[in-house]
């Protein structure tokens, strides 16, 4: 299957979303009735929570299946994660602004600040994900260390009623609770958090979870088109007649590929 990355036709949105085209042509498989029988799972950085499913096929030539949507298949740009490495926990490394060692080691993060209103700046990120990680050990999946990571948001927009700030990424499976939301500290006038990881490099985002749940992922960060993100197209098909889908195609791009509609 095919895979591109385009820039929104919408012109309101073309300078803040991401639209994915994909294809589908398979050799070995006749789609019968597709509208029905074939499942589509569209992923941006392996979030299952901004997933888009179940979009239907525009047209077909012969068996490949065509999906050139605009806004429906569109997502937030985002921006590049933020991200730390605490792969030595006796010696600050990236973004990591002190050390205290108690019975639990504890990193203190330089302070975030809000990018919605900057110009984008490319940051090389690994796109929500995170690779537990000790230098000093044989085996980071048994030698590395529980950290304490405290973080610090300078934020000055007001929350509506019911709207929360969390931490988010894949180490947590994108999930938001009570464990990653951020609370303010008028002592230092910002949002703050510590949260236990195990040693390693991790990229993180802040998002605002609204009262209902919904998450706004760019209010705090932005929303850029020249963001660099994975996409992944996940296919399923359910032949007639039977019980269950399975996987019949996975695609995917980067979005550093991304051309005009």
């Amino acid at each position: 299957m095919g895979v591109e990355i385009k820039r929104a036709r919408d012109l309101n949105y073309i300078h803040t979303k991401q639209v994915v085209h994909f294809s589908i042509n398979s050799s070995n498989t006749t789609f019968i009735n597709p509208n029905q029988n074939v499942k589509t799972l569209v992923l941006q950085n392996s979030n299952l929570k901004t997933a888009i499913t179940d979009l239907k096929p525009q047209y077909t030539l012969g068996n490949e299946l065509i999906y050139r949507y605009d806004l429906e298949a569109s997502f937030w740009g985002g921006n590049e994660y933020y991200n730390f490495d605490n792969s030595d926990v006796r010696g600050a490394t990236v973004n990591i602004r002190r050390i205290e060692m108690a019975e639990t080691f504890i990193n203190y993060l330089y302070t975030n600040i809000s990018r919605k209103d900057r110009p984008y700046t490319f940051n090389p990120d690994i796109n929500g994900n995170f690779l537990v990680r000790n230098i000093r050990g044989q085996k980071s999946s048994i030698d590395a260390e529980y950290v304490w990571v405290h973080f610090a948001l300078q934020y000055y927009e007001d929350l509506n009623e019911g709207e929360e700030i969390h931490i988010y990424g894949n180490f947590n499976n994108y999930n938001t609770n009570e464990l990653t939301r951020l609370n303010y500290d008028q002592a230092t006038d910002t949002y703050r958090l510590k949260y236990l990881f195990k040693q390693g490099f991790y990229n993180y985002k802040y998002v605002i979870k609204e009262s209902d749940g919904t998450i706004q992922e760019g209010v705090i960060s932005g929303n850029f088109d020249e963001t660099e993100n994975d996409y992944t197209v996940v296919v399923y098909y359910r032949d007639l007649g039977g019980r269950f889908d399975r996987i019949v195609g996975v695609g995917s791009n980067n979005s550093e590929n991304i051309t005009n509609n």
